[in-house]
């Protein structure tokens, strides 16, 4: 996907607010359109599950006949922050296959990229995010009750990059589970930016992202709709 969808693909999460508290796993199912060079269309999950080392592991994976875009990082929740640990992305379109891993040492605040299997290492400040786990930490924000501007710090192909966020508003949507007052939030890409994103997040459904929508400068669009979300 294009630089936020593979990690804007979504806010998707159910969790609470402090270390303390429960995270509550969960499975959500979106329909999705996208463009990867070529054009997809089908179902895109997110899920949210505890592993036996006792971290958090957040996935995005969509498929289709001829390509297929897997992502997730592994983190832990400290108080009201969201610490990743790695994270892992694997894009498969017409037997092409890019890869590329990021991991956090913390206690030398440093993460080693390796991409196509060429490492390298880079100092990062305390709170840098991967390119999901920002997500996590943007819904938990809205859930504390933040009214933004949000802005985080992303470890992205051996840089670091900072991602901006706007809520511009409130709009009823209506999605195949129903129709819900949600949060509409704008990523701030600078005035004279040619993509838009936004994405609307529903207060009801603990701040689930609902809705998705990113336009290119070419005018191709990426979408996502909440289909189904199943919580434990």
């Amino acid at each position: 996907m294009r630089q936020l969808i593979s990690g804007v693909v979504l806010s998707g999460i159910l969790l609470c607010p402090t270390a303390q508290a429960d995270v509550t796993a969960y499975k959500a199912t979106y329909a999705s359109e996208f463009d990867i060079g070529i054009a997809m269309s089908g179902e895109l999950t997110r899920s949210l599950r505890q592993t036996s080392n006792g971290q958090w592991l957040f996935s995005t994976n969509a498929e289709a006949m001829i390509a297929s875009i897997k992502e997730n990082t592994s983190v832990t929740f400290s108080n009201d922050h969201v610490v990743p640990h790695t994270y892992l992305y694997k894009r498969k379109v017409l037997g092409k296959t890019r890869e590329a891993k990021l991991t956090f040492d913390w206690n030398n605040n440093q993460v080693t990229n390796d991409v196509e299997k060429k490492p390298w290492t880079m100092q990062v400040p305390d709170g840098t995010q991967d390119k999901l786990s920002y997500q996590l930490q943007m819904r938990l924000d809205l859930m504390s009750g933040k009214k933004g501007p949000f802005s985080y710090q992303i470890a992205d192909g051996g840089r670091l990059k900072t991602y901006d966020f706007n809520i511009i508003g409130s709009e009823k949507i209506t999605s195949p589970m129903g129709e819900y007052d949600a949060i509409k939030v704008e990523m701030d890409r600078g005035t004279d930016a040619k993509r838009e994103t936004y994405i609307w997040y529903a207060p009801a459904l603990d701040y689930m992202i609902i809705k998705l929508k990113q336009t290119e400068p070419d005018g191709k669009t990426y979408a996502l709709q909440l289909k189904s979300l199943e919580t434990e």
